[in-house]
């Protein structure tokens, strides 16, 4: 099974530009569907972005256009890049990787993953 650590969160003034690091150990991510998520406390778990692990990549609508997910499998590493965040991102984001899952419809719901990361706090100021 595989195991997930997230880096590079951190604190952001509004407007500003992140990139997270999901660094897998195991088998090769290139077998899996990784997905990021996004949790505030007292809220839900809520699905931020997704590759899918025959290609492809899926997004949430609040995120369009500013996240981009992307992938490098010689680092067995899968990336998050934010620009112009904004306050309403501030959230623990975690990766999440389902093994040879291609749904995205499944794959948008936090109860399809098995292997969770740790998570990393991301605060977007004002």
């Amino acid at each position: 099974q595989v195991q997930l650590v997230e880096s590079g969160g951190g604190l952001v003034q509004v407007g500003d530009s992140l990139s997270l690091s999901c660094a897998a150990s195991g088998p090769s991510v290139s077998t899996y569907s990784i997905a990021w998520f996004r949790q505030c406390p007292g809220k839900e778990r809520e699905f931020v972005a997704v590759v899918v692990w025959r290609g492809g990549r899926d997004y949430a609508d609040s995120v369009k256009g500013r996240f981009t997910i992307s992938r490098d499998n010689a680092k067995n590493t899968v990336y998050l890049r934010m620009d112009n965040l904004k306050a309403e991102d501030t959230a623990v984001y975690y990766c999440a990787a389902d093994r040879f899952q291609d749904s995205q419809t499944r794959l948008k719901k936090s109860n399809a993953y098995v292997s969770w990361g740790q998570g990393t706090q991301v605060t977007v100021s004002s």
